[in-house]
């Protein structure tokens, strides 16, 4: 049986219970499909954005399959000699005491700063101190500048000097410097 005799059989059978004549124009759609010899290909949509190089072939799969991020995190870890690594409940809590928004009116430079001491505090034998910083360096963040950190593409930071410099170089851009400058060169001192 087609589908299409599916498709008036069971429209039939309904308005029939019903108690109605039935009618071609109203047909209720209900799919019945039956293992069928011949394959049917999967339907394909063309993506409207990418017409510069021609439409490109997605799959209905390819929307419904999801896809689990190879990192979840935009810091790499490095690797260390040490065989266990774990960081006091209170070190975090001090860290997380001391969080950096993103706001316009907080100095990233003394964020970092304080950062730095806190995580000055902790030694393990064969880590180094970069590899500290960058693992404890998300839980410094929040809202904005954690939104900021993520994204990023998963292990794209490699180096503290790295992170160091693009977060220097996203909260304190250089108009900021430059109008510190600009603030300190036209300081005038009047004479009394």
């Amino acid at each position: 049986m087609s589908i299409k005799q599916c498709f008036t059989e069971e429209t039939k059978a309904r308005k029939k219970a019903r108690g109605a004549s039935p009618s071609p124009k109203s047909t209720i759609p209900l799919l019945i499909l039956e293992k069928s010899a011949v394959p049917i290909p999967p339907l394909i949509f063309e993506e409207p954005h990418m017409v510069e190089e021609g439409p490109s072939k997605v799959t209905l799969e390819n929307y419904s399959s999801s896809t689990m991020p190879q990192y979840f995190t935009s810091i790499v870890r490095l690797n260390v000699q040490a065989i266990n690594i774990s960081y006091r409940y209170s070190l975090i809590q001090l860290i997380q005491g001391n969080l950096f928004h993103g706001l316009a009116n907080e100095d990233p430079y003394a964020r970092l700063a304080t950062y730095i001491e806190i995580c000055n505090t902790v030694k393990i034998a064969r880590v180094l101190e970069d590899a500290i910083r960058l693992n404890l360096f998300p839980f410094s963040l929040f809202d904005e500048a954690k939104k900021w950190m993520h994204s990023f593409k998963g292990n794209s930071l490699r180096t503290w000097d790295e992170v160091v410099e693009k977060f220097l170089k996203k909260y304190f851009p250089k108009s900021k410097t430059t109008e510190g400058k600009t603030g300190i060169l036209s300081f005038h001192q009047f004479l009394e």
